[in-house]
């Protein structure tokens, strides 16, 4: 299978919204085409997508703020999962925040998904346990 990891264009949000939905990423107030759109305009390479043929069956967003990279909103569609793309697209992720400069790198990871925990963790990213993440919007 042949899988191409690239940076999104605005012809591809539709399709990432419609793969979060069927991958069941956990769904946010910001899960819309302008927020996509806003992302891409203050960071054009911030989101990667996976893509084989036509089907966009993966997707992360790897942000720089100058200070610590964060890498979010993993997911890859269920029919493709186990292939090595979520592991790719990680990769991608992780080259392109070293790239642009940043020395430390956080993961952004749903508490209670298992699977999404046994990921990062077999990845080798280790949990920090002593901090907290407060969010307000």
């Amino acid at each position: 299978m042949d899988v191409n990891i690239r940076a999104a264009v605005p012809a591809d949000f539709q399709g990432v919204l419609d793969l979060w939905r069927v991958a069941e990423a956990e769904p946010t107030h910001t899960d819309d085409l302008n927020s996509l759109d806003r992302l891409l305009t203050f960071n054009p390479s911030a989101l990667l997508v996976a893509q084989t043929g036509d089907d966009l069956v993966g997707s992360v967003i790897a942000g720089w703020d100058g200070w610590r990279g964060s890498i979010y909103r993993l997911a890859v569609a269920p029919d493709y999962r186990r292939r090595g793309i979520g592991r790719d697209l990680i990769d991608a992720a992780v080259a392109r925040l070293r790239e642009a400069g940043a020395r430390r790198l956080q993961a952004i990871v749903v508490e209670g998904d298992a699977q999404a925990t046994g990921f990062w963790g077999a990845g080798g990213w280790e949990r920090q346990a002593d901090r907290a993440r407060f969010v307000n919007g």
